[in-house]
């Protein structure tokens, strides 16, 4: 079986602590929950979790819907997206399954990035190693305005800006679930990754697309 595998890096660093980071977590459970009601994404969505601060760690390695268990995040220090960047690259690499002449390989990883802040790492080797994988999409979300839409614009053309309150990351994870399930019904039904933002369901009011 093909899996659709999908990474969540999000920023776990101070400036999330409070009511942003339990958003984060709520909206997590909640996105899981609605996705296990797809048939499709049952079949086919396989789940992985990597936060940042000072360092970054994948707490949830790719995991099938049906398993995944939401692990214990906290926020506190700085912002490593670099690092998060050459984590993510790894776990790519290690996890998702390439296409040999034997069989056909998982198909091409969505990523979903969420960070509040600016890199406080010199980032760019990370950027460099996860430009050399091939994801099927890439969705950066700078939450807050103290986000640094620039740098996301580096890592994907695919940039939304929401507010930092509960109300609109809820939205972005309502919108990321809706997202992988009209993922894993596409490459179901005809065989073909997503590869833009127009093949997506369109995003909630609270989202505003960063052109």
């Amino acid at each position: 079986m093909r899996r659709l595998p999908v990474y969540l890096v999000l920023d776990t660093s101070g400036s999330m602590a409070g009511e942003p980071i339990e958003a984060v977590k709520n909206g997590v459970q909640v996105m899981i929950s609605a996705l296990r009601q797809n048939p499709q994404a049952i079949e086919t969505a396989y789940i992985s979790i990597i936060t940042f601060d000072s360092s970054a760690r994948q707490v949830v390695p790719l995991t099938d819907l049906a398993s995944f268990q939401m692990a214990e995040i906290r926020a506190s220090g700085t912002t490593s997206l670099g690092e998060a960047l050459t984590l993510l690259s790894n776990c790519i690499d290690r996890e998702v399954a390439k296409t040999t002449m034997e069989q056909k390989g998982d198909w091409k990883p969505l990523v979903f990035i969420m960070t509040d802040g600016i890199p406080t790492d010199s980032w760019q080797t990370g950027l460099d190693e996860f430009r050399k994988r091939k994801t099927a999409y890439t969705v950066a979300c700078a939450a807050g305005s103290g986000a640094d839409t620039a740098s996301l614009k580096k890592i994907t053309e695919n940039v939304v800006q929401i507010d930092t309150d509960m109300s609109a990351i809820s939205k972005f994870f309502a919108w990321v679930s809706a997202s992988i399930g009209v993922s894993s019904t596409k490459v179901e039904d005809t065989g073909k990754e997503v590869t833009g933002l127009n093949e997506l369901p369109p995003p909630p009011s609270e989202l505003n697309i960063v052109v």
